[in-house]
């Protein structure tokens, strides 16, 4: 990196980064940890907010500002920039669901999803796209959501955009990321910027382990504190398990306070009212939720058709220093193979350069000894792309379905489809295609028996004679969307166009378990937007007043 790619974006007063929670705790914010204190059998407000990532973060503010009394249940702890050591062995045991091990029932996929005071929002790569036009029109025209158009969804987007600083990224993109745009130039194929949600960012390419600098925008620096500054509470450690529903409504939420570990229950309990609940604890938390409650589900909707944007990687041993763990994480994209097809036909892909640090590359990358140490010794010269599947658009692409284990923890059961594999093999080729033409020495289809390949002849030869299998080839995923879908019909879905559930009268989901297909580019952004829509029109049925805009 340069010097000037080293510098802060912009410089703090006092030289250091404050914390904000412990400011705000200590000039009366209501945020803790269950476990740290005796809590009370019982718990009630106004609105209960089960979750605390994009959906629930956002939520959280609108109500609270509204007037409303807002608690805020988010099963993770409340870490803060104190805690974030940029040290992969503290962040994903702390951070992560199952330690960053969560994985499909075949364990065929592994699946990044933050748990923790911010979700998923702590610990994502700050890429913020909204929701893309081609996918809002198969909604439009497959789940009879009619509203759901570019320009109906702008204002939403426009007000999320401005609230959490989401903009286009001033520095030169890291060498990782503009050997991606080196590629695409070369192939003469499109590419793009990718705007982040930071504000004053130091660039220093850890955002997946907490940002220590508070420069990411996530709900645990925006949102979240803005409700706790208007008489919101936050309980972490905290787990949501199920509620009890009888006559069309939710009477009450059954809670069980957490270890301090994490890993467990203690064994207490909370039982927790509301007038309202909204369930933002992301695409397999919140339909286990429902499942364990028993809720009604009279068209076998609920944990289906949830989506993964699987994953495939090409690694590429570059002659320069590539530094891939150094600098903003991902800054370029592009959606060419988006739009070779039609949306509804073969799986198209959008191609992304992920950072890398060394426990999640060594952790990734096929092969055992000495074939493994050879790939580890070239670590700094290594340079990753990855190739985002655009699932549930056609019929051979159906999605997973979240159920229950015996001890009525969630696991999503995905079956990669000939569908799938189709589009991983095109993408191995296509990123192949795309480091050879910017230089590299040799590329590495992630597989476990690939090896390098030294030319594009040999690479494509190779990828065309990949098994493709689960276990053999690798996928991963770090976006669940869908279970507990919106559509227009009752018979589509499991929410109405209001996110309000179409049987039960008092429980609105504000989460990615909303969308009815993958998005086709990162979520957050397309969370953002949609849940801002949701909570203001669920404010205004609450209180008779329009609710105040983000701002």
């Amino acid at each position: 990196m340069t010097e000037q790619e080293m510098k802060p974006m912009g410089t703090l007063s006092s030289g250091l980064v404050p914390d904000l929670f412990a400011a705000g705790i200590a000039n009366g914010w209501k945020a803790y940890e269950a476990h740290k204190r005796e809590m009370p059998k019982q718990m009630s407000a106004d609105v209960v907010i089960i979750g605390t990532g994009a959906g629930g973060g956002i939520t959280a503010e609108i109500c609270a500002k509204a007037g409303l009394k807002v608690l805020l249940i988010e099963e993770g702890p409340l870490k803060t920039s104190k805690d974030f050591k940029m040290l992969e062995s503290v962040a994903y045991p702390t951070l992560y669901q199952e330690s960053a091990g969560r994985k499909t029932a075949d364990k065929a996929i592994n699946i990044l999803q933050g748990r923790t005071v911010g979700g998923s929002t702590t610990v994502n790569w700050t890429s913020s796209f909204r929701t893309p036009a081609d996918t809002l029109a198969f909604w439009q025209n497959q789940f009879a959501l009619k509203d759901m158009t570019v320009e109906n969804m702008a204002t939403w987007f426009e007000q999320a955009e401005r609230r959490l600083n989401i903009a286009d990224w001033q520095v030169p993109p890291n060498e990782n990321n503009d050997i991606l745009r080196r590629g695409a130039e070369a192939k003469g194929i499109s590419w793009g910027a990718i705007r982040r949600n930071v504000k004053d960012c130091w660039n220093l390419g850890y955002c997946g382990m907490g940002c220590p600098t508070n420069a990411k925008q996530s709900m645990l620096v925006s949102t979240i504190p803005t409700a706790l500054d208007h008489g919101a509470e936050l309980v972490a450690s905290l787990r949501a398990h199920s509620f009890k529903i009888s006559q069309g409504r939710i009477r009450t939420l059954r809670c069980q306070v957490m270890n301090p570990d994490g890993v467990l229950p203690s064994g207490k309990e909370v039982e927790v009212t509301a007038k309202h609940f909204v369930l933002a604890g992301g695409s397999i938390n919140s339909p286990a939720v429902l499942l364990r409650s028993n809720a009604t589900d009279p068209h076998d909707r609920l944990g289906e058709r949830t989506f993964l944007h699987p994953v495939v990687i090409s690694a590429a041993r570059m002659e320069q220093e590539v530094r891939a763990d150094a600098g903003a994480p991902q800054t370029i994209y592009s959606d060419h193979y988006l739009h070779t097809d039609p949306i509804d036909g073969p799986v198209g892909f959008k191609l992304e350069a992920p950072p890398l640090h060394p426990v999640i590359f060594a952790s990734t990358l096929p092969g055992f000894a000495k074939k493994h140490s050879d790939v580890m010794r070239n670590f700094s010269k290594t340079h990753m792309q990855l190739a985002l599947l655009r699932d549930g658009f056609n019929s051979g692409s159906v999605g997973g379905q979240v159920r229950l284990n015996s001890d009525g923890s969630p696991v999503l059961d995905y079956k990669l489809t000939p569908a799938i594999w189709d589009a991983a093999r095109r993408a191995l080729v296509a990123m192949a295609e795309l480091q050879h033409a910017a230089g590299a020495l040799s590329t590495l289809p992630v597989h476990e028996y690939s090896k390098p390949a030294n030319n594009i002849d040999e690479a494509l030869k190779q990828i065309n004679e990949l098994d493709m299998k689960p276990l053999s080839m690798k996928v991963v995923s770090a976006h669940v969307m869908g279970g507990c879908a919106m559509a227009g019909e009752e018979k589509l879905g499991v929410v109405r166009p209001d996110g309000r559930h179409w049987q039960i009268e008092n429980l609105s989901i504000h989460d990615g378990s909303l969308f009815p297909t993958s998005i086709g580019a990162n979520p957050q952004l397309s969370i953002y937007g949609l849940t801002n829509k949701l909570s203001q029109q669920l404010v205004a049925e609450l209180t008779g007043q329009a609710a105040t805009a983000l701002a």
